[in-house]
C-alpha cells in the first residue's frame, strides 16, 4: 500500500510539473534531465523519492510533441524577434539578377546540378537547361522585389513548420517561404511578404540588416591623352552602369580641352567645372595638362561615380579635395604638394552647384538634352567666361522625333539636307534665350555637329545690350519644300501677307498650294569665331591632339568660307594680335596696360563699342547653311569631282568652302539656281558598257549614234581620276571621314 501511495504522489507531482512546463515553456531534455532505460523514460524527481517508477516512453513522447507544437505557434506570432535585428549574412534566396542565381547553382552543360533553393527530395539534380527553366519559372517568377533585390521563394528547411503526425511517426513538411531582406524573417505567403515589406516601409525601415559580401569588381584601365581611368566592363551602356565611358567621344573631349586651354591663356587661374563627371576623365585631363592654370571641380550626383572619380584621381597621383570646408584636411596622394595637383570632387545636383558657385568655364554633358541645366549655368558664370555643352538627343535634334524637339527646344523643324546645321542652330537658339533671361549675351566660338552629338561652345557677354543683340539674331527660317531653297525671315515687326515671296525661287508662284514651311525659331548668326579656332589649333598642335587637328582646319576654312590653305602653327605671334568681343588676348608682345579689367564699367564700354564695330564683319564671315551635291545632281549625268566643282564656283565669283556637317556638302553664297547651273555645266553624260557587244553607249538623253570604244572610255576615266588625285593632294584631309561619337 505504501508503494501505491508513493506512486500516486509521484504522478501528482509529475502533473504539476507538466502544467508548470506548459506555462514556462521549459525544455524536458535539458532542464529536467530525463534518462532512458530499456525503451522506458525514468524521471529523476521520481528517483529522488527513492521510488523507481517507470513510465512508458510513448506517453512522454506525446507530451513532448505537444510542447513542440506550442513553440512554433509562438514563433510565428512573433516574427520580428530580437535576433532578427542583428546583422547577419544575406540569405542565398535574395539576389539581384537571375544570372546571380544561376551562378549560385553552378550551371554546366555536362553535369547534373541540384537546385540551390530546393531539397533533394523535392527537386532532383538535373542538367543545365532543365535547371534554368526551374529557376526562372518557379523561384524567379514568384519573387518579391524591393530596392533592386529579388526575394525568391525558398523550399529549404530553414523555417519551422508544424509536422504531420501519423501514428507514432513524424513526417517532415517542406513549406515554401520567403526571407525578408530587412529583418531576415521568414514569411509563408507572397501576399503576406508584400504586406510585411510595406509595414517596414511605413515605419521608415528600408535599410537591410545583413552583412553583404560583395564580389570584387573587375575594372579595366583605359588610357587616353596620358590619363588613366578605371572603368567597369559594361561602361558602354549608360543604363547598366554608373560610370559611363565612351571611347568614341575622344574627339569631343579634345575639342573641349582646346577651348579650355585657349581660355587659360587669357587669364590665370580659372575655375572650371565638369558638371557630369562619370569617370572623371575630362577633369583629370584638364588638371594633368594645364596644371596651375586651372582649378578643376568634378561633380556627379551618383555616389558610385564619385567613388570611382576619387579612385581615378589616386590612379593619376592627384590630390582630392572633397569641398572647401575640408581644405585643411586634403588627402595627399602624389609625391608633390602643389595646388596644381588638387582636384575638388563634389556630389550634388548639377543645377545646385552651378547656383551656389561661380565658374569661368562650365561644361555640360548630360545623357540626352542639356536644356534643363542652361538657366543655372548662365546664372553665375563669370563675365567673358565660356559655357560648352554636348547634346546627345539626336533623335529630336535631327528631326526624327519632331514632337520632342517642340517640347524641349520650342522649335519646329523638319528633315532637310542641312539637318545637322539646323540642329546646331536649334541648340544655340535655346542657349541664347537662357542667357538673355539672365541679362547676358553670347558669342558663338565653335559649333560641331557629327553623327552622334552636337557640341556648342559660347562666350558669355554680361549686360542687357549684348543680351538684346543676341536675342535679335533668333529668327524664323523659310524653307521651300520643292527645291529646298532657304532664307531667314527679314527682321522687322511688319507682318507680310505672303512671307514666302522672300525666297529667291519662284516655286510659290508656279506650284499650287503652300510650297514652303516656316521653321524655327533658329539662331541666324555666325557659328564660328575664326580667331578663337586658330588658337585652338595651336593648342591642339602643342599638346599633340591628332584627331582634333584635321577637323579644326576644316572648320577654320568653313568659318572663312574659303578653300584649303596652308596653316602656320609654329608662330602664334600674328594670331595673338586679334581682338574678340573687345577682349585683348594676353600675350608677351602686348603690354599689361592694354588688358581689360574684368568687371569694370570702362571695360564694358569698350566691349560694347568694339562689338558694334565688328558686328557687320562677323555677320558676313560665312553664309548660312550648305548644299549637298548628291541631292542636286542631275539624273543620267556624272558630276565633276568635288574639289574641281569648288574651283568652278570660286571662278564664277562666289565664296565657297567645304563643311564638316556633311562630307558632300558645299557652303557657298551662290543661289540654288546658279549652283545647279554650274553643276549641270560641268557634268558629263553617263557611260554604260554592254557586256554582249563590248561597246560604250551614252545615256538616253544623248544621240545613240555616237559610240565610243569601251577601252578608250576607261582610259579617259583613268586620266581624269589621275588628274583629280594630283589636284586634290592638298585637300586630302577633307575626303577622310572624321571620327564620330556613339
Amino acid at each position: 500500500m505504501a508503494a501505491l501511495e508513493a506512486a500516486e504522489a509521484a504522478l501528482g507531482r509529475r502533473q504539476e510539473q507538466q502544467q508548470a512546463e506548459e506555462e514556462e515553456n521549459y525544455d524536458y531534455d535539458h532542464d529536467h534531465g530525463l534518462g532512458r532505460e530499456d525503451g522506458l523514460m525514468v524521471s529523476e524527481k521520481v528517483k529522488s523519492s527513492n521510488i523507481d517508477m517507470k513510465i512508458p516512453e510513448s506517453e512522454l513522447e506525446g507530451e513532448e510533441k505537444g510542447a513542440e507544437e506550442e513553440r512554433p505557434k509562438e514563433s510565428d506570432s512573433n516574427i520580428l524577434d530580437v535576433s532578427s535585428y542583428y546583422p547577419r549574412e544575406k540569405h542565398i534566396s535574395i539576389q539581384r539578377h537571375l544570372a546571380d542565381l544561376e551562378k549560385l547553382a553552378g550551371l554546366r552543360e555536362d553535369e547534373r546540378k541540384p537546385c540551390p533553393l530546393c531539397p533533394e527530395e523535392k527537386f532532383k539534380a538535373c542538367y543545365s537547361h532543365k535547371l534554368h527553366r526551374h529557376l526562372q519559372n518557379l523561384h524567379w517568377r514568384v519573387s518579391v522585389e524591393f530596392e533592386g533585390y529579388r526575394m525568391c521563394i525558398c523550399h529549404l528547411s530553414c523555417r519551422p513548420v508544424k509536422p504531420n503526425v501519423v501514428g507514432d511517426q513524424t513526417l517532415p513538411k517542406m513549406g515554401a517561404h520567403y526571407h525578408c531582406i530587412i529583418c531576415s524573417a521568414t514569411i509563408g505567403r507572397r501576399t503576406d511578404m508584400i504586406g510585411h515589406i510595406n509595414r517596414h516601409v511605413n515605419k521608415g525601415e528600408t535599410e537591410p540588416r545583413f552583412t553583404t559580401v560583395r564580389a570584387p569588381k573587375s575594372y579595366e584601365v583605359v588610357k587616353e591623352s596620358a590619363t588613366d581611368v578605371q572603368v567597369l566592363p559594361n561602361h558602354f551602356t549608360p543604363q547598366k552602369t554608373d560610370s559611363y565611358f565612351n571611347p568614341k567621344m575622344k574627339l569631343n573631349r579634345q575639342l573641349i580641352f582646346c577651348a579650355l586651354a585657349v581660355l587659360a591663356g587669357e587669364r590665370k587661374p580659372i575655375e572650371c567645372l565638369d558638371a557630369f563627371g562619370a569617370t572623371g576623365i575630362m577633369g583629370l585631363q584638364w588638371a594633368k595638362h594645364l596644371r596651375s592654370s586651372v582649378k578643376v571641380t568634378i561633380n556627379d550626383c551618383n555616389e558610385n561615380s564619385v567613388a570611382m572619380i576619387k579612385e581615378n584621381c589616386h590612379l593619376n597621383k592627384m590630390k582630392v579635395k572633397l569641398n572647401k570646408k575640408e581644405e585643411d584636411s586634403d588627402e595627399n596622394v602624389g609625391n608633390g604638394e602643389e595646388n596644381s595637383d588638387t582636384i575638388e570632387v563634389t556630389k550634388m545636383d548639377a543645377n545646385v552647384i552651378m547656383h551656389l558657385r561661380s565658374f569661368d568655364f562650365i561644361h555640360l554633358d548630360p545623357f540626352g538634352t542639356s536644356v534643363n541645366y542652361l538657366d543655372s549655368a548662365f546664372r553665375n558664370v563669370r563675365n567673358l567666361g565660356i559655357v560648352s555643352l554636348t547634346s546627345t538627343d539626336i533623335s529630336s535634334l535631327y528631326a526624327k522625333a519632331q514632337h520632342v524637339t517642340q517640347r524641349h527646344y520650342g522649335c519646329n523643324i523638319i528633315r532637310t539636307e542641312y539637318y545637322r546645321e539646323l540642329a546646331a542652330r536649334t541648340v544655340i537658339a535655346a542657349v541664347t534665350r537662357a542667357a538673355a533671361r539672365c541679362n547676358k549675351g553670347i558669342e558663338v566660338l565653335l559649333t560641331v555637329a557629327l553623327e552622334h552629338f552636337v557640341l556648342v561652345v559660347v562666350r558669355v557677354l554680361r549686360g542687357p545690350t549684348p543680351a538684346d543683340d543676341s536675342a535679335r539674331r533668333i529668327r524664323y527660317l523659310i524653307h521651300c519644300q520643292w527645291c529646298e531653297e532657304r532664307v531667314f525671315q527679314k527682321e522687322g515687326n511688319m507682318i507680310e501677307e505672303n512671307p514666302y515671296q522672300q525666297l529667291p525661287c519662284d516655286c510659290h508662284g508656279s506650284m499650287p498650294g503652300r510650297t514652303a514651311v516656316l521653321l524655327g525659331p533658329l539662331w541666324s548668326g555666325s557659328l564660328f569665331n575664326t580667331g578663337f579656332l586658330r588658337r585652338m589649333l595651336l593648342e591642339a598642335v602643342q599638346y599633340g591632339l591628332d584627331e582634333a587637328q584635321p577637323l579644326l582646319k576644316t572648320i577654320i576654312c568653313e568659318s572663312e568660307c574659303t578653300t584649303l590653305k596652308p596653316f602656320y602653327t609654329h608662330s602664334p605671334g600674328d594670331e595673338n594680335k586679334q581682338e574678340e568681343s573687345g577682349v585683348y588676348i594676353r600675350t608677351p608682345n602686348i603690354s599689361t596696360e592694354s588688358y581689360l579689367v574684368h568687371g569694370k564699367r570702362k571695360s564694358e564700354e569698350v566691349l560694347r563699342g568694339t562689338a558694334k564695330r565688328q558686328r557687320a564683319e562677323r555677320s558676313t564671315r560665312h553664309p548660312p547653311f550648305y548644299y549637298n551635291v548628291h541631292r542636286h545632281s542631275i539624273k543620267g549625268m556624272n558630276m565633276p569631282k568635288l574639289n574641281k566643282f569648288l574651283n568652278y564656283l570660286s571662278e564664277a565669283g562666289y565664296r565657297v568652302s567645304r563643311t564638316h556637317f556633311d562630307p558632300m556638302g558645299v557652303r557657298t553664297n551662290a543661289p540654288l539656281v546658279q549652283f545647279k547651273t554650274i553643276l549641270m555645266k560641268y557634268s558629263t553624260p553617263c557611260v554604260y558598257v554592254t557586256q554582249a557587244e563590248g561597246a560604250v553607249h551614252l545615256s538616253g538623253d544623248i544621240q545613240m549614234g555616237e559610240e565610243v570604244p569601251a577601252a578608250a572610255a576607261i582610259k579617259v576615266e583613268e586620266a581624269d581620276s589621275a588628274e583629280d588625285d594630283k589636284a586634290g593632294v592638298s585637300a586630302a584631309m577633307f575626303t577622310q571621314p572624321y571620327p564620330t561619337a556613339d
